[in-house]
């Protein structure tokens, strides 16, 4: 391979190292030397013509070049990651890998119990799952299956609606034992310890359809993790947002104004592509029925 074409493992290790922040985080995840990340690093550097990264006291430094290259590194790496899946089985076999990504909250709370039956009975089926709200690119094959909460925009994929998930207020009993339970949306700001977003706008945007001005500091917990919330509310801490069907079968929280729900749109989506692949065709179908189920209750 010619100085213009680094190869994968250049890009590799410094994906790496963006992602550790130094040469001995990249080293202990790449499981080599430190200096054979050093070296690889050097080798990209001269093969691009460019630095990518400046030491400082906390660790190394992305330049400009590192942020622009980062991207491309990362679209090698979903790809060569999907080659892996790709070979994992024969098209028409129910072995093999399939990548699903979802948000925190239905990766953690919903999604282990819906894919036990699916493994019961395709054992030889092995599932990866990335659990983020960030929207994974299927076009670029960052993920095989996807289960988003707003309608895909992107052609070639195939999405099916599977429901409206209701999400209500719920405070744990012990909370509502010392805090009664508010009559009226207004009077959450009366005395109430509630549990939001630190940056997101989620629960402040749809509190205002009704009425109800809320800001970040009317939070007494703040966090941009969904799933931190939702533990933030089962300890008691104060109300939170919950999804309908998982409060309900949570016996320790209660429902805080019934009358309150905000409809979180399901989808389950993979690319067109991937219909002729049995395996990622069997975890679709099956999420659209199970995902379906949980959002009717």
């Amino acid at each position: 391979m010619s100085a213009a074409e680094p190869s994968w493992e250049l890009y590799e290790t410094f994906l790496s190292v963006m992602r550790s922040g130094s040469l001995s985080g990249a080293s202990r995840a790449l499981a080599v030397a430190q200096p054979t990340v050093r070296r690889r690093v050097e080798a990209l550097e001269a093969s691009l013509g460019a630095v990518l990264f400046t030491r400082a006291t906390n660790g190394l430094v992305p330049t400009e070049a590192a942020r622009a290259t980062l991207p491309h590194a990362e679209a090698m790496s979903a790809s060569a990651r999907a080659l892996v899946r790709a070979t994992s089985g024969p098209l028409e076999a129910e072995r093999g890998t399939v990548r699903v990504t979802a948000s925190e909250i239905i990766g953690l709370e919903v999604l282990p119990g819906l894919l036990k039956p699916l493994r019961a009975q395709w054992p030889d089926l092995q599932l990866e799952l990335a659990l983020s709200n960030r929207l994974e690119d299927l076009l670029r094959r960052d993920a095989d299956v996807a289960v988003r909460m707003t309608a895909p925009t992107q052609a070639s994929l195939v999405a099916r609606k599977v429901g409206v998930i209701p999400v209500g207020l719920f405070a744990h009993r012990d909370y509502l034992a010392r805090h009664p339970a508010p009559k009226k949306p207004a009077a959450l700001l009366q005395g109430h310890a509630l549990i939001g977003a630190d940056r997101g706008r989620g629960l402040i945007d749809a509190m205002a359809t009704l009425g109800v001005g809320l800001g970040a500091r009317d939070f007494a917990i703040r966090t941009d993790s969904d799933g931190a919330q939702l533990n933030a509310v089962r300890a008691g801490l104060g109300i939170g947002v919950c999804q309908v069907p998982l409060g309900e079968r949570t016996p320790s929280l209660v429902r805080v104004l019934p009358r309150v729900v905000f409809p979180l749109e399901t989808w389950v989506v993979m690319h067109e592509d991937q219909r002729s692949v049995r395996r990622v065709r069997l975890v679709f179908e099956h999420l659209v029925k199970s995902l379906g189920d949980y959002a009717r209750g």
